[in-house]
């Protein structure tokens, strides 16, 4: 009774926090180790606090001494564990972010392209057949826009 309300908070606090997970469960689209991990430690975590000394037997049993220190050299490792998986998970997320900005630049310097040169170039830029039909109507233009100029040169 005597470490009730200590005892009392941080279980409460380990059960918000898994109520919090499970609540988002479908929206984090977590993995399931991840899911089986986090379960693991909630449970661990409110045995720990039921029977500390539990967790004291367990630390000197594997060397360490106190079981504050084992609390803390798995809590280190924890850490370190969810720095890793951030620097992984925001690196993956700007190669995604990088290869998205280049397929929209692509794309709308071909959209640029089509609207500058018109239709005729774009087609004329995509097969062999139509880039030939392509130069022989740009010539027809400019034969065409050459004899008009030199008829209006002439009147």
């Amino acid at each position: 009774m005597k470490y009730f309300w200590i005892q009392l908070l941080l279980i409460v606090g380990s059960v918000s926090m898994a109520l919090m997970f499970i609540r988002t469960w479908g929206q984090a689209k977590n993995r399931a180790w991840k899911r089986i991990a986090f379960s693991a430690f909630v449970i661990v975590n409110v045995y720990a606090v039921l029977r500390p000394t539990d967790v004291t037997w367990l630390a000197q049993q594997l060397g360490v001494g106190r079981g504050t220190d084992l609390v803390l050299y798995v809590m280190v490792l924890a850490m370190g564990f969810l720095t890793l998986n951030t620097f992984l998970r925001f690196r993956s997320l700007e190669k995604k972010i990088t290869d998205l900005a280049r397929t929209v630049a692509i794309n709308e310097g071909v959209r640029h392209n089509d609207e500058r040169l018109g239709a005729d170039a774009v087609v004329a830029q995509t097969t062999p057949e139509s880039a030939a039909a392509a130069k022989d109507k740009a010539k027809a233009k400019a034969e065409a826009g050459a004899g008009s100029d030199s008829d209006s040169v002439k009147a």
